[in-house]
Protein backbone atom coordinates (compact mmCIF):
# COMPACT_ATOMS: atom_id res chain seq x y z
CA UNK A 1 0.00 0.00 0.00
CA UNK A 2 1.12 3.23 -0.92
CA UNK A 3 2.88 5.35 2.44
CA UNK A 4 2.04 8.75 1.33
CA UNK A 5 3.52 10.18 4.81
CA UNK A 6 6.60 10.73 3.10
CA UNK A 7 5.38 13.09 0.55
CA UNK A 8 3.09 14.96 3.49
CA UNK A 9 6.30 15.57 5.06
CA UNK A 10 8.04 17.25 2.93
CA UNK A 11 4.98 19.25 1.51
CA UNK A 12 3.65 20.29 5.30
CA UNK A 13 7.69 21.76 5.55
CA UNK A 14 7.31 23.37 2.58
CA UNK A 15 4.02 25.09 3.36
CA UNK A 16 5.78 26.11 6.74
CA UNK A 17 8.67 27.42 4.62
CA UNK A 18 5.99 29.45 2.51
CA UNK A 19 4.24 30.86 5.22
CA UNK A 20 7.30 32.38 6.71
CA UNK A 21 8.13 34.45 3.59
CA UNK A 22 4.22 35.97 3.81
CA UNK A 23 5.93 37.66 6.58
CA UNK A 24 8.43 40.08 3.94
CA UNK A 25 5.68 41.36 1.88
CA UNK A 26 3.87 42.13 5.37
CA UNK A 27 6.89 44.04 6.79
CA UNK A 28 6.92 46.17 3.53
CA UNK A 29 3.29 47.03 3.82
CA UNK A 30 4.01 48.08 7.59
CA UNK A 31 6.99 50.24 5.76
CA UNK A 32 4.48 51.78 3.61
CA UNK A 33 1.74 52.81 6.19
CA UNK A 34 -0.98 50.61 4.96
CA UNK A 35 -3.65 48.49 6.62
CA UNK A 36 -3.07 45.98 4.07
CA UNK A 37 -0.70 44.51 6.26
CA UNK A 38 -2.43 42.06 8.29
CA UNK A 39 -3.60 40.23 4.82
CA UNK A 40 -0.35 39.04 4.98
CA UNK A 41 -0.56 37.80 8.48
CA UNK A 42 -3.60 36.00 8.27
CA UNK A 43 -2.49 34.25 5.46
CA UNK A 44 1.30 33.62 7.34
CA UNK A 45 -0.61 32.06 10.13
CA UNK A 46 -3.12 29.71 8.36
CA UNK A 47 -0.19 28.70 6.23
CA UNK A 48 2.32 28.11 9.12
CA UNK A 49 -0.25 26.02 11.23
CA UNK A 50 -1.48 23.66 8.38
CA UNK A 51 1.86 22.96 6.80
CA UNK A 52 3.13 22.13 10.86
CA UNK A 53 0.21 19.81 11.30
CA UNK A 54 0.46 18.26 8.14
CA UNK A 55 4.58 17.69 8.49
CA UNK A 56 4.19 16.63 12.19
CA UNK A 57 1.67 14.05 11.50
CA UNK A 58 3.63 13.12 8.95
CA UNK A 59 6.91 12.63 10.42
CA UNK A 60 7.04 9.17 11.62
CA UNK A 61 6.36 8.01 8.09
CA UNK A 62 9.73 9.39 6.68
CA UNK A 63 12.17 7.40 5.15
CA UNK A 64 15.87 8.04 3.74
CA UNK A 65 14.52 6.83 0.30
CA UNK A 66 11.34 6.90 -1.78
CA UNK A 67 9.49 4.25 -3.99
CA UNK A 68 9.29 5.78 -7.78
CA UNK A 69 5.30 6.16 -6.97
CA UNK A 70 6.25 8.55 -4.06
CA UNK A 71 8.33 10.64 -6.19
CA UNK A 72 6.41 11.56 -8.42
CA UNK A 73 3.22 12.44 -6.46
CA UNK A 74 5.65 14.39 -4.34
CA UNK A 75 6.80 16.67 -6.86
CA UNK A 76 3.56 16.78 -8.42
CA UNK A 77 1.90 17.42 -5.11
CA UNK A 78 3.93 20.47 -4.11
CA UNK A 79 3.22 22.55 -7.57
CA UNK A 80 -0.42 21.39 -6.56
CA UNK A 81 -0.52 22.62 -2.96
CA UNK A 82 1.64 25.21 -2.94
CA UNK A 83 -0.29 27.67 -5.06
CA UNK A 84 -3.72 26.91 -3.01
CA UNK A 85 -1.97 28.78 0.08
CA UNK A 86 0.00 31.14 -2.10
CA UNK A 87 -3.13 32.51 -3.69
CA UNK A 88 -4.20 33.30 -0.20
CA UNK A 89 -3.56 37.22 -0.16
CA UNK A 90 -5.20 37.65 -3.60
CA UNK A 91 -8.37 36.08 -2.37
CA UNK A 92 -8.18 38.32 1.32
CA UNK A 93 -5.95 41.49 -0.35
CA UNK A 94 -6.86 44.28 -2.39
CA UNK A 95 -6.95 42.83 -5.26
CA UNK A 96 -10.36 40.97 -4.15
CA UNK A 97 -9.32 37.79 -6.76
CA UNK A 98 -12.04 35.61 -6.66
CA UNK A 99 -11.13 31.55 -5.92
CA UNK A 100 -10.37 31.22 -9.76
CA UNK A 101 -8.17 34.82 -10.24
CA UNK A 102 -6.13 34.17 -6.84
CA UNK A 103 -5.59 30.47 -8.10
CA UNK A 104 -4.60 31.09 -11.40
CA UNK A 105 -2.03 34.38 -10.66
CA UNK A 106 -0.74 31.92 -7.73
CA UNK A 107 -0.44 29.15 -10.05
CA UNK A 108 1.55 31.19 -12.93
CA UNK A 109 3.81 32.75 -10.13
CA UNK A 110 4.82 29.14 -8.81
CA UNK A 111 5.25 27.55 -12.34
CA UNK A 112 7.36 30.97 -13.28
CA UNK A 113 4.62 31.50 -16.32
CA UNK A 114 4.02 35.01 -15.97
CA UNK A 115 0.96 35.18 -17.13
CA UNK A 116 -1.42 37.44 -14.80
CA UNK A 117 -5.28 37.92 -14.60
CA UNK A 118 -4.19 41.42 -12.07
CA UNK A 119 -4.69 44.65 -13.92
CA UNK A 120 -3.55 48.50 -12.28
CA UNK A 121 -0.36 47.15 -10.97
CA UNK A 122 0.89 50.69 -10.54
CA UNK A 123 -1.40 51.34 -7.58
CA UNK A 124 -1.36 47.99 -5.87
CA UNK A 125 0.19 47.60 -2.48
CA UNK A 126 4.26 46.82 -2.35
CA UNK A 127 3.34 43.85 -0.08
CA UNK A 128 1.52 42.38 -3.05
CA UNK A 129 3.73 42.91 -5.56
CA UNK A 130 6.01 41.52 -3.75
CA UNK A 131 4.50 38.64 -3.15
CA UNK A 132 4.49 38.29 -7.13
CA UNK A 133 7.87 38.25 -7.00
CA UNK A 134 8.59 35.58 -3.89
CA UNK A 135 6.28 33.17 -5.54
CA UNK A 136 8.23 33.43 -8.74
CA UNK A 137 11.57 33.41 -6.99
CA UNK A 138 10.59 30.15 -5.00
CA UNK A 139 9.08 28.60 -8.20
CA UNK A 140 12.77 29.44 -9.98
CA UNK A 141 14.77 27.62 -7.63
CA UNK A 142 12.07 24.85 -7.13
CA UNK A 143 11.77 24.24 -10.31
CA UNK A 144 15.74 24.04 -10.47
CA UNK A 145 15.82 21.42 -7.89
CA UNK A 146 13.37 19.40 -9.41
CA UNK A 147 15.11 19.31 -12.56
CA UNK A 148 18.42 18.21 -11.27
CA UNK A 149 17.17 15.84 -8.59
CA UNK A 150 13.80 14.56 -9.85
CA UNK A 151 13.33 14.24 -13.43
CA UNK A 152 16.59 12.85 -13.86
CA UNK A 153 15.97 9.72 -12.00
CA UNK A 154 12.02 9.37 -13.34
CA UNK A 155 13.37 9.25 -16.42
CA UNK A 156 10.82 12.40 -17.91
CA UNK A 157 11.36 13.82 -21.39
CA UNK A 158 15.14 12.52 -22.22
CA UNK A 159 15.86 13.63 -18.43
CA UNK A 160 17.63 10.82 -17.70
CA UNK A 161 20.60 11.75 -19.61
CA UNK A 162 21.79 14.11 -16.80
CA UNK A 163 22.15 12.10 -14.15
CA UNK A 164 26.15 11.70 -14.82
CA UNK A 165 26.09 15.28 -15.06
CA UNK A 166 24.51 16.39 -11.39
CA UNK A 167 24.81 14.00 -8.38
CA UNK A 168 23.69 10.38 -7.59
CA UNK A 169 20.53 10.84 -6.20
CA UNK A 170 18.94 7.38 -6.78
CA UNK A 171 17.10 5.81 -3.82
CA UNK A 172 18.85 8.62 -1.60
CA UNK A 173 16.40 11.43 -2.36
CA UNK A 174 15.52 13.51 0.12
CA UNK A 175 18.76 14.04 1.62
CA UNK A 176 20.54 14.45 -0.99
CA UNK A 177 17.97 17.18 -2.50
CA UNK A 178 18.59 19.17 0.38
CA UNK A 179 22.19 18.73 -0.56
CA UNK A 180 21.89 19.98 -3.95
CA UNK A 181 19.26 22.58 -2.98
CA UNK A 182 21.87 23.85 -0.39
CA UNK A 183 24.83 24.88 -3.75
CA UNK A 184 22.21 26.08 -6.14
CA UNK A 185 20.40 28.13 -3.81
CA UNK A 186 23.61 29.75 -2.66
CA UNK A 187 24.34 30.49 -6.72
CA UNK A 188 20.90 31.61 -6.89
CA UNK A 189 20.84 33.66 -4.07
CA UNK A 190 23.99 35.21 -5.53
CA UNK A 191 22.60 35.56 -9.15
CA UNK A 192 19.73 37.94 -7.39
CA UNK A 193 21.79 40.06 -5.65
CA UNK A 194 23.82 40.67 -8.18
CA UNK A 195 20.82 41.48 -10.65
CA UNK A 196 19.27 43.93 -7.48
CA UNK A 197 23.05 45.45 -7.92
CA UNK A 198 22.60 45.82 -11.64
CA UNK A 199 19.24 46.88 -11.73
CA UNK A 200 19.87 49.90 -8.69
CA UNK A 201 23.30 51.43 -10.83
CA UNK A 202 20.42 51.03 -13.82
CA UNK A 203 18.25 53.51 -12.50
CA UNK A 204 15.54 51.33 -10.87
CA UNK A 205 14.15 52.03 -7.04
CA UNK A 206 15.32 49.41 -4.74
CA UNK A 207 12.20 48.21 -4.19
CA UNK A 208 11.39 48.01 -8.21
CA UNK A 209 15.61 46.74 -8.35
CA UNK A 210 14.08 43.76 -5.86
CA UNK A 211 11.24 42.53 -7.03
CA UNK A 212 12.35 42.48 -10.88
CA UNK A 213 15.64 40.61 -9.82
CA UNK A 214 13.52 37.83 -8.08
CA UNK A 215 11.05 37.88 -11.40
CA UNK A 216 14.18 37.79 -13.74
CA UNK A 217 16.62 35.24 -12.20
CA UNK A 218 13.60 32.73 -12.07
CA UNK A 219 12.14 33.67 -15.44
CA UNK A 220 8.73 34.34 -14.31
CA UNK A 221 8.33 37.94 -15.60
CA UNK A 222 5.83 39.00 -13.19
CA UNK A 223 6.29 42.92 -13.17
CA UNK A 224 5.35 45.90 -11.40
CA UNK A 225 3.48 47.75 -13.79
CA UNK A 226 0.56 46.94 -16.15
CA UNK A 227 3.56 48.24 -18.76
CA UNK A 228 5.90 46.09 -18.00
CA UNK A 229 9.43 46.67 -18.51
CA UNK A 230 8.03 49.74 -21.05
CA UNK A 231 8.09 51.40 -17.82
CA UNK A 232 12.29 51.32 -17.21
CA UNK A 233 14.95 52.77 -19.68
CA UNK A 234 17.67 51.31 -21.76
CA UNK A 235 20.52 50.20 -19.20
CA UNK A 236 17.70 48.32 -17.29
CA UNK A 237 17.04 46.42 -21.01
CA UNK A 238 19.79 45.31 -21.10
CA UNK A 239 20.98 44.44 -17.57
CA UNK A 240 17.63 42.08 -17.94
CA UNK A 241 18.93 40.72 -20.91
CA UNK A 242 22.17 39.83 -19.39
CA UNK A 243 20.18 38.11 -16.22
CA UNK A 244 17.53 36.71 -18.28
CA UNK A 245 20.42 34.50 -20.47
CA UNK A 246 22.19 34.03 -17.35
CA UNK A 247 19.25 32.12 -16.06
CA UNK A 248 18.38 30.44 -18.89
CA UNK A 249 22.06 28.18 -18.41
CA UNK A 250 21.94 25.09 -16.80
CA UNK A 251 22.78 25.85 -12.82
CA UNK A 252 24.98 22.71 -12.86
CA UNK A 253 27.62 24.42 -14.86
CA UNK A 254 27.44 27.45 -11.89
CA UNK A 255 27.98 24.67 -9.14
CA UNK A 256 30.94 23.64 -11.57
CA UNK A 257 32.25 27.02 -11.66
CA UNK A 258 32.29 27.69 -8.02
CA UNK A 259 34.26 24.29 -7.85
CA UNK A 260 36.61 25.81 -9.74
CA UNK A 261 35.90 24.12 -13.37
CA UNK A 262 34.76 26.32 -15.72
CA UNK A 263 35.73 24.03 -18.92
CA UNK A 264 32.37 22.26 -18.60
CA UNK A 265 30.32 25.90 -19.14
CA UNK A 266 32.37 26.49 -22.09
CA UNK A 267 32.47 23.07 -23.65
CA UNK A 268 28.78 22.33 -23.00
CA UNK A 269 26.31 21.70 -26.51
CA UNK A 270 23.68 22.67 -25.49
CA UNK A 271 25.03 26.47 -24.06
CA UNK A 272 26.41 26.83 -27.52
CA UNK A 273 23.16 26.33 -29.02
CA UNK A 274 21.02 28.22 -27.08
CA UNK A 275 23.32 31.35 -27.80
CA UNK A 276 23.26 30.62 -31.38
CA UNK A 277 19.99 30.61 -31.64
CA UNK A 278 18.84 33.73 -30.13
CA UNK A 279 21.91 35.09 -32.24
CA UNK A 280 19.87 33.75 -35.29
CA UNK A 281 16.79 35.05 -33.95
CA UNK A 282 17.90 38.65 -33.14
CA UNK A 283 19.80 38.76 -36.69
CA UNK A 284 16.96 37.72 -38.64
CA UNK A 285 14.15 39.87 -36.79
CA UNK A 286 16.30 43.06 -36.82
CA UNK A 287 17.16 42.42 -40.31
CA UNK A 288 13.23 42.83 -40.71
CA UNK A 289 12.90 46.10 -38.46
CA UNK A 290 15.35 47.35 -40.47
CA UNK A 291 14.23 46.79 -43.36
CA UNK A 292 10.58 48.20 -42.58
CA UNK A 293 11.23 51.02 -41.05
CA UNK A 294 14.71 51.54 -44.04
CA UNK A 295 17.05 53.04 -41.32
CA UNK A 296 19.06 51.28 -38.34
CA UNK A 297 18.64 52.43 -35.06
CA UNK A 298 19.43 51.43 -31.27
CA UNK A 299 16.25 51.53 -30.38
CA UNK A 300 14.74 48.62 -32.73
CA UNK A 301 17.68 46.32 -32.33
CA UNK A 302 16.91 46.55 -28.52
CA UNK A 303 13.44 45.90 -28.51
CA UNK A 304 13.95 42.88 -30.56
CA UNK A 305 16.89 41.96 -28.74
CA UNK A 306 15.34 42.37 -25.15
CA UNK A 307 11.65 40.70 -25.81
CA UNK A 308 13.52 37.37 -28.41
CA UNK A 309 15.58 36.64 -25.08
CA UNK A 310 12.53 37.37 -23.19
CA UNK A 311 9.72 34.94 -24.92
CA UNK A 312 12.77 32.22 -25.57
CA UNK A 313 13.85 32.13 -22.30
CA UNK A 314 9.90 32.22 -21.09
CA UNK A 315 10.29 35.02 -18.85
CA UNK A 316 7.56 36.70 -20.21
CA UNK A 317 8.71 40.45 -20.00
CA UNK A 318 7.73 42.90 -23.42
CA UNK A 319 8.97 46.32 -23.69
CA UNK A 320 6.66 46.83 -27.44
CA UNK A 321 3.51 45.60 -28.65
CA UNK A 322 5.51 43.23 -31.33
CA UNK A 323 1.58 42.63 -32.07
CA UNK A 324 2.08 46.04 -33.92
CA UNK A 325 5.72 44.63 -35.68
CA UNK A 326 4.20 42.62 -38.12
CA UNK A 327 2.74 38.84 -39.62
CA UNK A 328 6.35 37.57 -39.48
CA UNK A 329 8.00 38.70 -36.26
CA UNK A 330 4.84 37.47 -34.68
CA UNK A 331 5.12 33.91 -36.16
CA UNK A 332 8.64 33.93 -35.29
CA UNK A 333 8.37 34.97 -31.62
CA UNK A 334 5.35 32.56 -31.48
CA UNK A 335 7.46 29.51 -32.44
CA UNK A 336 10.79 31.02 -30.62
CA UNK A 337 8.65 30.73 -27.34
CA UNK A 338 8.71 27.09 -28.47
CA UNK A 339 12.32 26.75 -27.95
CA UNK A 340 12.88 27.55 -24.45
CA UNK A 341 16.77 27.71 -22.52
CA UNK A 342 18.82 24.71 -21.01
CA UNK A 343 18.11 21.76 -18.59
CA UNK A 344 18.60 22.37 -15.28
CA UNK A 345 17.98 25.93 -15.51
CA UNK A 346 14.67 27.97 -14.59
CA UNK A 347 13.68 28.56 -18.56
CA UNK A 348 10.92 26.67 -19.07
CA UNK A 349 9.09 25.20 -22.76
CA UNK A 350 10.53 21.85 -24.66
CA UNK A 351 14.71 22.89 -24.14
CA UNK A 352 17.37 23.11 -26.50
CA UNK A 353 19.09 19.90 -25.78
CA UNK A 354 15.39 17.93 -26.74
CA UNK A 355 15.72 19.51 -29.87
CA UNK A 356 19.58 18.28 -30.36
CA UNK A 357 18.54 14.90 -29.87
CA UNK A 358 16.00 14.81 -32.02
CA UNK A 359 18.38 16.45 -34.90
CA UNK A 360 20.99 13.63 -33.82
CA UNK A 361 18.25 10.97 -34.13
CA UNK A 362 17.16 12.48 -37.39
CA UNK A 363 20.36 12.47 -38.93
CA UNK A 364 20.94 8.77 -38.30
CA UNK A 365 17.63 7.54 -39.82
CA UNK A 366 19.18 10.04 -42.99
CA UNK A 367 22.06 8.35 -42.91
CA UNK A 368 20.55 5.03 -42.66
CA UNK A 369 18.32 5.61 -45.52
CA UNK A 370 21.33 6.15 -48.27
CA UNK A 371 23.89 4.02 -46.05
CA UNK A 372 21.56 0.58 -44.98
CA UNK A 373 24.56 -1.40 -44.05
CA UNK A 374 25.83 0.97 -42.41
CA UNK A 375 26.19 1.54 -38.52
CA UNK A 376 25.60 4.77 -37.22
CA UNK A 377 24.73 5.75 -33.72
CA UNK A 378 23.28 8.98 -32.33
CA UNK A 379 25.33 11.12 -30.10
CA UNK A 380 25.33 13.47 -27.57
CA UNK A 381 28.29 15.61 -25.84
CA UNK A 382 30.38 12.88 -27.20
CA UNK A 383 28.46 10.09 -25.86
CA UNK A 384 26.06 7.65 -27.19
CA UNK A 385 22.50 8.31 -26.81
CA UNK A 386 21.01 5.35 -25.73
CA UNK A 387 16.96 3.70 -27.35
CA UNK A 388 15.62 4.74 -23.95
CA UNK A 389 16.59 8.71 -23.97
CA UNK A 390 15.56 8.64 -27.57
CA UNK A 391 12.22 6.98 -26.91
CA UNK A 392 11.57 9.33 -24.15
CA UNK A 393 12.48 12.68 -25.90
CA UNK A 394 9.38 11.35 -28.71
CA UNK A 395 7.11 10.70 -26.13
CA UNK A 396 7.61 14.14 -24.71
CA UNK A 397 7.53 15.52 -28.37
CA UNK A 398 4.58 13.76 -29.29
CA UNK A 399 2.62 14.06 -25.87
CA UNK A 400 3.23 18.42 -26.15
CA UNK A 401 2.18 18.77 -29.66
CA UNK A 402 -1.25 16.44 -28.83
CA UNK A 403 -1.41 18.58 -25.33
CA UNK A 404 -1.24 21.74 -27.51
CA UNK A 405 -3.53 20.86 -29.73
CA UNK A 406 -6.57 19.56 -27.02
CA UNK A 407 -5.88 22.41 -24.89
CA UNK A 408 -6.40 24.74 -27.63
CA UNK A 409 -9.72 23.06 -29.07
CA UNK A 410 -10.77 23.20 -25.30
CA UNK A 411 -10.35 26.95 -25.12
CA UNK A 412 -11.98 27.30 -27.96
CA UNK A 413 -14.94 25.43 -27.42
CA UNK A 414 -15.41 28.07 -24.55
CA UNK A 415 -15.81 31.07 -26.86
CA UNK A 416 -12.21 31.89 -27.38
CA UNK A 417 -10.96 33.35 -30.96
CA UNK A 418 -8.40 31.21 -32.69
CA UNK A 419 -5.48 33.17 -31.98
CA UNK A 420 -6.15 33.55 -28.05
CA UNK A 421 -7.14 29.74 -28.11
CA UNK A 422 -3.74 28.91 -29.45
CA UNK A 423 -1.17 31.27 -28.07
CA UNK A 424 -3.04 31.04 -24.35
CA UNK A 425 -2.13 27.18 -24.75
CA UNK A 426 1.14 27.37 -25.77
CA UNK A 427 2.07 30.19 -23.14
CA UNK A 428 0.61 28.01 -20.43
CA UNK A 429 2.19 24.53 -21.31
CA UNK A 430 5.97 26.83 -22.31
CA UNK A 431 5.50 28.55 -19.64
CA UNK A 432 5.83 32.10 -21.29
CA UNK A 433 3.44 34.68 -20.08
CA UNK A 434 1.93 36.35 -22.70
CA UNK A 435 0.26 35.36 -25.67
CA UNK A 436 -1.23 36.92 -28.79
CA UNK A 437 -3.98 39.03 -29.56
CA UNK A 438 -5.33 42.01 -28.20
CA UNK A 439 -6.37 40.05 -25.20
CA UNK A 440 -3.59 38.23 -24.02
CA UNK A 441 -0.81 39.83 -26.12
CA UNK A 442 1.71 41.34 -24.84
CA UNK A 443 -0.30 45.07 -24.09
CA UNK A 444 -3.10 42.98 -22.34
CA UNK A 445 -3.77 40.25 -19.78
CA UNK A 446 -6.03 37.20 -19.22
CA UNK A 447 -7.93 39.02 -16.78
CA UNK A 448 -10.87 38.74 -19.61
CA UNK A 449 -10.83 35.25 -20.21
CA UNK A 450 -14.17 33.41 -19.20
CA UNK A 451 -13.53 31.44 -15.62
CA UNK A 452 -13.41 27.57 -17.38
CA UNK A 453 -10.76 28.81 -19.99
CA UNK A 454 -8.94 30.29 -16.60
CA UNK A 455 -8.81 26.67 -15.19
CA UNK A 456 -7.67 24.89 -18.23
CA UNK A 457 -4.59 27.39 -18.86
CA UNK A 458 -4.36 26.81 -14.69
CA UNK A 459 -3.90 23.35 -15.22
CA UNK A 460 -1.86 23.32 -18.73
CA UNK A 461 0.85 25.89 -16.23
CA UNK A 462 1.12 22.87 -13.85
CA UNK A 463 1.93 20.07 -16.64
CA UNK A 464 4.09 22.06 -18.94
CA UNK A 465 6.17 22.81 -15.36
CA UNK A 466 6.58 19.41 -15.09
CA UNK A 467 7.72 18.58 -18.16
CA UNK A 468 4.25 16.99 -18.77
CA UNK A 469 4.42 13.11 -18.50
CA UNK A 470 5.26 13.70 -14.59
CA UNK A 471 1.76 14.66 -14.40
CA UNK A 472 -0.18 12.13 -17.09
CA UNK A 473 1.90 9.23 -16.01
CA UNK A 474 -0.33 10.00 -12.58
CA UNK A 475 -3.45 9.29 -14.62
CA UNK A 476 -2.32 5.39 -15.76
CA UNK A 477 -3.89 2.21 -14.69
CA UNK A 478 -0.14 1.22 -14.14
CA UNK A 479 1.08 3.81 -12.23
CA UNK A 480 -0.83 2.77 -9.02
CA UNK A 481 -0.34 -1.03 -9.87
CA UNK A 482 3.26 -0.52 -9.50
Amino acid sequence: MLDIRPIGYVIGLALVALGLTMLMPMLVDIAEGRDHWDVFAQSSVGTVLIGGLVSLSCKNGVREGLTLQQTFLLTTGVWVVLPIFGALPFMLGETNSDVTDAIFEAMSGLTTTGSTVLSDLDNLPKGILLWRGILQWLGGVGIVVVAMVFLPELRVGGMQIFRSEGFDTFGKILPRATEIASHISVIYLGLTLACVLAYIMSGMSAFDATVHAMTTVATGGFANYDASFGAFGMASEYVAVAFMMLAALPFVRFVQMTAGSIQPLLADRQIRAFFGTLAVLVGVLTVWQVWQAGDWSELAFRKVLFNTVSIVTGTGYASADYMLWGAFPIAVLFFAGLIGGCAGSTACSVKIFRYQLLFASIKVQLQRIYSPHGVFTPRYQGRAIGDDVLNSVMAFFVFFILSLGVLSVLLGLTGLDFITSISGAAAALANIGPGLGDTIGPAGNFEPLNTGAKWMLTAGMLVGRLELLVVYAMFTVGFWRA
